[in-house]
């Protein structure tokens, strides 16, 4: 499934401000909260649900990328909210670099495999320093979103 298929320019923070992993989490699920995307409600849950996994081992996949991800039940479609840290944000990376950009995934709990592969090709994707390059280089969401549009057109 394509990055672009599960994002608009609402859910796409060009300038986030958190400098912890833990901040980013919230950063970007307020973000969701506040154009609607999730319940205000369900903040614990979720927040609590990234937690979980973060701590299992860090998302923060390498090249400055990270995938924070979690199941949640009340969820039917999955949620997707991309944020870009001009500064870097210290997401305890596998390879230590700060992470400029987060993808965060918030999935049904009855869709392991579509989630699995969701994962792998947003990984593929932002493997390549190209795609890196073309992100870093827009300045706003409109931005980052055709910038990411023709990245996955040009990939396919």
């Amino acid at each position: 499934m394509k990055l672009v298929s599960l994002l608009s320019e609402r859910r796409i923070l060009p300038e986030m401000v958190s400098e912890t992993h833990w901040d980013a989490l919230g950063e970007l699920v307020d973000h969701l909260i506040s154009i609607g995307c999730v319940e205000s409600g369900r903040r614990v849950d979720v927040l609590a649900a990234l937690h979980a996994r973060e701590e299992q081992v860090s998302t923060g996949i390498g090249h400055g990328v990270a995938i924070p991800h979690c199941y949640c039940e009340w969820v039917e479609e999955p949620v997707v909210a991309l944020g870009r840290s001009p500064g870097g944000i210290d997401f305890e990376a596998c390879d230590n670099a700060p992470v400029h950009f987060v993808i965060l995934l918030i999935v049904p709990k009855n869709q392991p495999h579509a989630h699995l592969q969701t994962l792998a090709s947003i990984a593929e994707l932002f493997s390549q320093c190209e795609v890196r390059r073309k992100m870093t280089e827009a300045l706003t969401a409109g931005d980052l979103m055709r910038a990411l549009e023709k990245c996955e057109e040009e990939a396919a």
